[in-house]
């Protein structure tokens, strides 16, 4: 066995503490996004595979045999490859996806299905925003240059953003309290966030239910089927580890 790793989220990382204590050999493989990525105690891959032709390939080449899809749940076309290179080379392959959330009597979500009609959603008088897209997805947002945006981004911009923004660096994960006192100190009135799902980013969601602020969710991109499960001893089982099968 050798499993590859598509990761680069906390459940990725957890699940690679599993691999590595379980002592099954594997691949951690970062999109290169981050300029930092955080250390795995697994062999470690940073950057694209050059479409589902280039992963079948890696897949081929490296001697893969089961591929985990552990990556954000808006990584789309990653996702999309993995089906698509996996299918190809006949490669077993488990999507580790966390449940999405679900709106509550207290929630104030506007539910929206991209970028652009997040932008839309937004209101003409000017705002304070908490933008937490992701910095692929802000460059839209300077159609609606009137507002005062907060950014929290895990390295620093690289070149000059398309309005004005208080941005934060830092690495989550952010607890509740924490992501209440920002959203207070800061005088945020709106968020536009992705409906990533899980504990880890779930802290501005609930501050946000806190002080009754309006929640711009992005719905999660379609995808192709595939197998899914929602907890790191779910991929172990599926693995074969011998301590998940009783041995």
């Amino acid at each position: 066995m050798r499993a590859l790793i598509l990761g680069g989220t906390r459940d990725a990382n957890l699940l690679a503490d599993a691999i590595a204590r379980a002592e099954i050999d594997a691949v951690y493989s970062y999109g290169g996004r981050t300029r930092a990525p955080a250390d795995q105690p697994l062999p470690t891959r940073i950057g694209g595979f050059g479409g589902p032709d280039g992963l079948a390939n890696y897949i081929r080449a490296t001697g893969i045999t089961h591929v985990v899809d552990a990556t954000h749940p808006f990584a789309a076309e990653m996702s999309r490859n993995a089906v698509v290179a996996c299918t190809e080379t006949k490669t077993p392959l488990l999507a580790l996806e966390r449940a999405p959330w679900v709106r509550t009597s207290g929630d104030k979500w506007i539910d929206v299905a991209d970028i652009d009609a997040a932008v839309a959603a937004l209101p003409e008088a000017k705002a304070r925003v908490f933008l937490a897209v992701g910095r692929q997805h802000i460059a839209p947002f300077g159609k609606r240059p009137q507002h005062a945006y907060t950014l929290r981004f895990v390295d620093p911009p690289e070149g000059p953003l398309p309005f004005e923004a208080d941005v934060i660096v830092s690495r989550g994960p952010f607890t509740y309290e924490a992501e209440l006192e920002m959203m207070r100190r800061r005088g945020i009135a709106w968020i536009v966030a992705r409906n990533s799902g899980g504990d880890g980013a779930r802290a501005k969601i609930d501050a946000a239910r806190t002080l009754g602020l309006p929640v711009i969710l992005l719905s999660r991109p379609k995808l192709p089927e595939r197998l899914r499960v929602e907890r790191v001893d779910e991929v172990m089982h599926w693995l074969g580890h011998r301590a998940c099968l009783g041995a």
